[in-house]
This record gives structure tokens, sequence and C-alpha cells, in this order.
């Protein structure tokens, strides 16, 4: 994975040489509070970089965590029903902006203050969701980055019949209880249909419904799988692969991290990339800008990933054309 060792070390040594801009210095007596709130736990190996990013950003925008700016994290720790109450411990502490990592936890954050911006990430459509009234002009006090999942998930199966050329019956895990899935899952079906693919919807809510649906798509005979794009499913990433390799199931992804706890393939956004933007959008806002009339941005930089040794591992043979447009090659 040397590619992947690059990147590690080009965000270290980022950290490292970043200059301390001299603009967006706050108030003397006054620092200027950002609330974090995200779905999962900050024991989790990918939280770390993901915050590096994050503070690489804001501090080549002048803002130092503890000397010109104040974070408070909130973490849900995976369970959804958490989120409510996280959002308005931030509400209470004034924060000036909350940072929503999330289209479940970008509507909490919404259901329980209209006035504090609130910067999204991670999330799908936020059109779709009710999110934003448009990407242009989101109105109310929501912007931020979106990442058009339902757009990549036709490129995500043809990917799939790239690899497994006769497979005709996939498998599709989702979480109902995100509002993005259903949106996926209705592309998946219209590309499922041009493609001459049957899909298998199985939902897991919760971890503990996983296996389940594992159960169910050994059950019902299928060639592949499909995975959509949700917190949950990507904090239990390892034993998806485990079980998609125990099952011999041919697996895409939306992404990197799931190719590289295991899983077969993933396509989508760079998330660290989209990481980075966030802190442009909390400049902006904490310098006077209105979320309302900051446009929704959506990716420029996607990624292919593909993990040889899981191929191996399944008896596929990866053709070499699809190699060659590999962003990463996992051996």
């Amino acid at each position: 994975m040397v590619s992947r060792r690059v990147f590690i070390s080009s965000v270290a040594g980022g950290l490292l040489a970043a200059p301390l801009a001299a603009e967006a210095q706050p108030a003397v007596g006054k620092l200027p509070r950002v609330g974090l709130l995200l779905p999962g736990s900050s024991s989790d190996p990918l939280v770390q970089p993901y915050l590096d990013v994050l503070r690489r950003g804001l501090r080549e925008l002048g803002y130092v965590e503890g000397q010109s700016i104040t974070i408070e994290y909130r973490w849900a720790e995976g369970k959804y029903e958490r989120l409510p109450d996280l959002a308005s411990e931030l509400v209470r502490l004034k924060v000036d902006v909350i940072v929503a990592v999330g289209t479940v936890v970008v509507q909490a954050a919404k259901q329980t203050t209209q006035t504090i911006p609130i910067v999204m990430t991670n999330v799908d459509d936020p059109v779709a969701t009710g999110l934003v009234a448009s990407m242009a002009r989101p109105g109310g006090n929501i912007t931020g980055l979106s990442l058009m999942s339902h757009e990549l998930v036709g490129k995500q199966l043809g990917l799939l019949r790239e690899v497994v050329p006769k497979v005709s019956r996939v498998a599709v895990l989702w979480n109902p209880a995100n509002p993005a899935n259903a949106h996926q899952l209705r592309e998946a079906e219209v590309a499922a249909s041009a493609l001459g693919v049957r899909l298998q919807p199985l939902e897991a809510q919760r971890p503990s419904e996983i296996d389940r649906a594992f159960a169910a798509m050994t059950r019902e005979r299928m060639g592949a799988l499909l995975v959509l794009l949700d917190s949950m499913l990507l904090v239990q990433r390892e034993r998806i692969a485990d079980l998609a390799a125990k099952n011999r199931l041919p697996t895409v992804y939306g992404l990197r991290w799931h190719a590289e706890a295991g899983g077969l393939m993933a396509y989508g956004a760079n998330l660290l990339d989209m990481v980075r933007r966030i802190a442009g959008f909390v400049d902006r806002i904490l310098k006077g800008a209105k979320p309302a009339d900051l446009p929704v941005e959506q990716p420029t930089n996607f990624e292919l990933v593909i993990n040889l040794k899981t191929a191996k591992a399944l008896g596929l043979t990866i053709p070499p054309a699809l190699l060659g447009r590999a962003d990463e090659v996992i051996q």
C-alpha cells in the first residue's frame, strides 16, 4: 500500500509545515467556538486522520485549536438516537457554528436549531432529503458539502459486472434509518434494470442485524453485494468484509476505507479531500457569511481502490483494464 503510506506521510508533513495565517484571529477574550457532531466513536482509527485534515485546513486559515479557536466534540458512538441530545448540548454551549457529519447527524442538528449555522459533510443529496432548498441557494441555516453518492451507485454496479460478468443477482446492504440510503437504493434499482441485474435489498439498521442480512444473502444465493454509504455500516466495515469473504461474495462499496478493511473494491468521493474543504465554510461563516447564501459544493476528487488480496482469496481475476484505472491497488 505504497500510495496510502505516501498519503499519510504527506498529511503528517503538512500538519508540521502548515503556515499560521495572520487572518481570522478572534477578538481578545473571545475564541470562536465550533461544535463538531460525529456519528461514530473517537476510538475508531479512521477518526484521527479525518480530524488531522480538518485541523490542518483550519490552521491554514489562521485557526489553531486551543489558541484561536475552540472545538467542542460530540460523538454518537454509532447510536443515532443519541444525536438530538448531543446537538442540544452544542446549542446550549452557544457554539458559533456546528459541523455535522452525515445525513442523519445533519437532520438532528437541523431539528435542534434553526439559527446556529450548520456546515454539513458526508451527506448524499441534501435537496432530496430536505436539508436545503437548492444547491445554489441553500436557504435556512445549512450549507456545506454533498457526496451525491446516489449518482455513483450505477458506476459501482458496473464495476461488479466487470469483475463478475455473469452475475445476475446482487444483494444490497442498506440502513433504513438513513434517509439517504433510500435515495441511493432507488438509483441502484434504475441502474440494475439497465444492466439486467436483479437486486435484493437487505436491511441492517443496527450492527446486530448484519449477520441476519448475510444469512439471507446465502439463502437467496446472491452472486455479489453492494454496500450503500452509511455511517453505521462504515463503523462495521471489518465485520462486513469478513462476512463477505466467508460467504464468498464479491462486494463493492462507496468509500476506500471499506477496501482497506478487506472489502473487494470501493469507488466514491475522496472524503479527506472534502473534509479539508469544510474549513473554508467555517471560516466564511465566522467572518459573517450566511449559510443561506453559500452554495453547496460537490466532490471534485473520486477514487477507485481495489483489494487484490481479497480478489485472490475469492478466486477472482481483476481485468487488467480495471486495474489500470484504479487509483490504488492493495496487494
